[in-house]
């Protein structure tokens, strides 16, 4: 396909119309976002009270400690199925042993 001076270019009106509604409605929510924006500026940043800001900080660390009690009972679990680990391996070589 080529484009020269002799190329026509059909439009019809209804293709038309769709295209400048489309553009309309495209225009339309561009202010209507700018106008949302400009709004959203004016309003006043929410404020943290410093109770508020004080007990997510002790939630925060009553959550830390938790999970490090959590893990002190896991670290136990674990040795304790270490020492397990090693009495059975023992009991193993001994029996192959003999």
């Amino acid at each position: 396909m080529e484009v020269g001076k002799d190329t026509k270019f059909t439009l019809s009106i209804e293709t038309g119309i769709s295209i400048l509604v489309t553009v309309g409605m495209i225009i339309g929510m561009w202010y209507s976002l700018q106008a949302e924006i400009e709004l959203a500026k004016e309003l006043p940043e929410p404020e943290v009270s410093r109770m508020e800001y004080d007990l997510k900080d002790q939630m925060i660390r009553d959550s830390i400690l938790n999970t490090e009690g959590k893990v002190d009972k896991l670290e136990e679990k674990v040795d304790d199925i270490k020492e397990d680990t090693r009495a059975i391996t023992e009991t193993l070589i001994d029996m192959n042993n003999k």
